[in-house]
């Protein structure tokens, strides 16, 4: 059994921009992301010693879903330009560090990411993925686990393991429940609408009692709070919609991986141009000993 990590390369990317403070280089190039960045992508790699790392990014808007919902996402605010600016000097340290790189055109991370963990455990391996997206507790599995960095506003709580058990215990329900429990209360990440008034605990009680978003519609007439019955009957529809976003696709054709070569000397060359000592004075002790 081989052990994978995959990283959620924008959800990563986002954290780390907001954890750290303002961060640049003499010359004002914001670097703040790539510390963080750097120093996760070694964490994880320590800790985990996975024989293979791979880097999922997001490329362009995913047609599909908005066909589904026009308003797919449409209130999400601009990436920050200081974000976008590092974007590809993450690509560029990733590689440099030897990790393979994927992406594809109109498809979200999420659902390569699970197309690409159902692949992987097929053929009898172990992945953690590392990212602060809850659609993904939907692919924990015995061999499929969630590695949550530290919430921002407090770096120092550590990172957390999610398996099923976890994934439960933070939810409500197991991941086969997550897509139907947030297409039940929505997501305002998203901007898909849920059942007005239908908050975690009573659709997670909904999906413990009748199994899924089918058999809640079948069962409208018994729903309690009785208030939910009428609207769950008119809402069925919507509901359908919302599971076709919210379920995560495993059935991608998955592009080839860009494969890198470790670099030591590059990446080194590569954090000098950067400024980045203290990741410099890492890299240094770990490549040149």
């Amino acid at each position: 059994m081989a052990k994978w990590v995959v990283f959620d390369a924008l959800n990563l990317a986002f954290r780390c921009f907001y954890a750290i403070p303002e961060l640049t280089r003499n010359d004002g190039f914001p670097t703040n992301a790539l510390h963080g960045w750097v120093r996760s992508l070694w964490r994880v790699s320590d800790e985990y010693a996975p024989k293979n790392s791979v880097v999922v990014f997001d490329v362009g808007e995913d047609k599909r879903k908005k066909e589904l919902l026009p308003e797919y996402k449409e209130h999400r605010k601009e990436m920050p330009e200081a974000l976008a600016a590092q974007l590809p000097y993450l690509k560029e340290s990733a590689a440099l560090m030897g990790l393979r790189t994927v992406e594809l055109s109109e498809t979200e991370a999420d659902d390569l990411i699970a197309t690409l963990a159902a692949r992987l455990t097929g053929q009898g391996d172990e992945v953690f993925i590392v990212s602060a997206d809850k659609d993904l507790a939907q692919c924990v599995n015995s061999n499929v686990r969630i590695l949550l960095p530290p919430p921002t506003a407090r770096a120092k709580a550590g990172w957390t393991v999610l398996d099923e058990k976890g994934v439960e215990d933070k939810y409500g329900v197991p991941p086969s429940g997550i897509a139907d429990l947030l297409a039940l209360v929505g997501d305002t990440s998203d901007n898909i609408p849920g059942l007005a008034g239908v908050g975690p605990k009573t659709a997670a009680k909904w999906l413990r009692e009748y199994g899924d978003i089918e058999e809640i519609i079948s069962n409208a007439g018994t729903l309690s709070p009785r208030r939910f019955r009428e609207q769950v009957g008119e809402k069925k529809e919507e509901l359908r919609r919302n599971l076709k976003l919210t379920r995560l696709r495993r059935d991608l054709e998955l592009p080839g991986f860009e494969e890198h070569r470790a670099d030591p000397e590059g990446l080194i060359a590569f954090l000098e141009k950067m400024e980045m000592k203290g990741a410099l004075a890492d890299a240094k002790k770990r490549y040149l000993r």
